[in-house]
């Protein structure tokens, strides 16, 4: 283990998280903002209103993220019309791009994990609310998105994590992350544990901070289902099931 290349080669790797973390917070922020309204929409009992969310999700979620990735940044500079317009100086920038895929892809998967998190929303809940006089958008927003929010936070933590090892990817498209520094050290130096397990180990970092990030969100948030499912002090213990020959 060549520890004196590893210490030289951490400003690089330190710059490529950088590109990792700012590219996982604006694709994350920009998925989330996008998923909310169309998770109301994908639970709609219309057609026409759920049916383009349901063919978006399908396909996005259908498809691998690299492939999506290349499609943005090689294939829509194929069109003409892209290239004359007035998007064009953003679609040849790799952080546009990256954002993009990126974007797209955290945007199908999370407006499933709501949906079902709508779906899931207890019908007594409901009926309470509209005892109160809810209805419409108060009985969105002030009843079912708050507690499928909530309900959604164990679900969406492994999007968001699965989302910042798929930053690792971005490297395909000239930025310089965690993932493309690693393959640089190795390229100068030809030491792949050095080089590869250095990017293993900062991903393992970043992992177990934002799994433990969640986890104190989780908490906070889903005290009352944790208090829900233990038994009162003092409560006799649930009788075993009977033991079928």
């Amino acid at each position: 283990m060549d520890w004196q290349v590893i210490q030289q080669s951490l400003p690089e790797f330190a710059s490529g998280l950088r590109v990792c973390l700012t590219l996982l917070v604006i694709s994350v922020a920009t998925g989330f903002v996008l998923s909310v309204p169309l998770a109301v929409a994908r639970v709609s009992t219309r057609r026409w209103v759920w049916g383009p969310v349901w063919l978006f999700t399908y396909v996005v979620r259908g498809t691998p993220l690299l492939v999506q990735l290349f499609i943005v940044y090689y294939g829509f500079a194929q069109f003409e019309g892209l290239r004359e317009s007035v998007l064009w100086p953003l679609l040849r920038e790799a952080w546009f791009c990256a954002w993009l895929a990126f974007a797209i892809n955290t945007t199908a998967y999370t407006t499933e994990i709501f949906a079902g998190a709508l779906r899931a929303t207890p019908h007594g809940e409901v009926e309470a609310a509209r005892a109160y006089g809810l209805a419409g958008r108060k009985l969105y927003t002030r009843i079912l998105l708050p507690s499928a929010l909530r309900r959604a936070l164990p679900q969406y933590s492994n999007e968001v994590v699965g989302m910042m090892h798929a930053t690792a990817i971005a490297s395909t498209v000239t930025l310089v992350d965690v993932t493309r520094v690693a393959r640089d050290v190795y390229a100068n130096h030809l030491l792949p544990v050095e080089a590869f397990g250095t990017a293993a180990v900062i991903y393992f970092a970043l992992t177990f901070s934002m799994v433990g990030a969640f986890k104190l969100l989780e908490r906070r948030f889903l005290r009352h289902l944790q208090t829900e499912r233990r038994p009162a002090p003092g409560a006799p213990a649930a009788a075993p099931r009977p033991q079928t020959p």
